[in-house]
């Protein structure tokens, strides 16, 4: 069952008003695929390009639009998001990105880990561009959340 399909078939925001405050956390994972003449240039696990240091601002963009979810995705209610924490790791051509979400609210925050991840996917698409074109952002996923109705581990 869709649920943001009214009685009509029409969109509409879920209605949270007699759900219970609990505390709710997800992890996502975006994974983006660099070619090799652009990963050899890492050092210390990051890059100064003609625009900055690619981690450190993929982190920041990703924080950044972990927060702004509710007003990029039409239906996610906007919540008073307590962390977002975005760690990024090099493993030989892939950029591992974790968005780790919390909040203490009706609604999850799956959609906010998952637009955090995002945004810094391509972040670090648009630093590195100009390097090449041939970056691939290969996969963004929930990894886990907790709280509320249900709670979800990728396996």
């Amino acid at each position: 069952m869709l649920t943001h399909i009214d009685e009509n078939n029409n969109p509409s925001m879920v209605d949270v008003g007699d759900k219970l405050v609990t505390e709710r956390t997800a992890s996502a994972r975006a994974i983006v695929l660099l070619p090799e003449e652009i990963s050899k240039l890492f050092y210390n696990n990051d890059i100064q390009s003609k625009k900055g240091p690619v981690f450190h601002t993929a982190i920041i963009a990703g924080t950044m639009g972990s927060k702004k979810t509710p007003d990029l995705i039409p239906f996610c209610h906007p919540i008073g998001l307590e962390n977002c924490k975005i760690t990024i790791i090099l493993k030989n051509n892939e950029v591992i990105i974790d968005c780790h979400t919390k909040v203490t609210s009706k609604t999850g925050v799956e959609m906010e880990a998952l637009t955090g991840a995002s945004i810094a996917a391509l972040t670090v698409y648009d630093m590195c561009k100009a390097m090449s074109h041939n970056i691939i952002i290969k996969e963004i996923k929930l990894i886990e959340k907790k709280g509320g109705k249900s709670d979800f581990i990728q396996k």
